[in-house]
């Protein structure tokens, strides 16, 4: 914890609301938008588009816990089926059993994939 804070303090890592990327070019950078599934489409756009040279981009999401209103469309899954063919874009889903919770929570997906289906 104490190197991260002196890496935050010294620029190195930086912590940013996405709302503040609009503009910016993110070169020499690994950079990371986590819960992504919370943003839309328009947002998900804008970040995608910071790239610089010299830069990695990871982006995390559960898409079956969005926060968004109901009826707006994630960015993350529209993202997905639109960058789905880019070979140099990669997608990893995870399952139940990559879970490293409490084992209860296993079971709590179960239940929940029982009744959307």
């Amino acid at each position: 914890f104490e190197s991260a804070s002196r890496f935050i303090q010294s620029g190195v890592i930086e912590v940013a609301p996405l709302a503040f990327m609009r503009g910016r070019t993110l070169n020499d950078s690994f950079v990371i938008l986590d819960e992504a599934q919370n943003a839309t489409p328009e947002q998900m756009k804008m970040f995608l588009t910071r790239l610089g040279f010299s830069s990695k981009t990871v982006i995390t999401g559960d898409i079956t816990q969005t926060d968004l209103p109901e009826g707006k469309a994630t960015g993350l899954i529209q993202a997905r089926d639109i960058l789905a063919h880019i070979t140099e874009i990669r997608f990893v889903y995870f399952a139940k059993e990559d879970v490293v919770r409490h084992p209860l929570v296993q079971e709590v997906i179960d239940a929940y994939e029982k009744l959307d289906t």
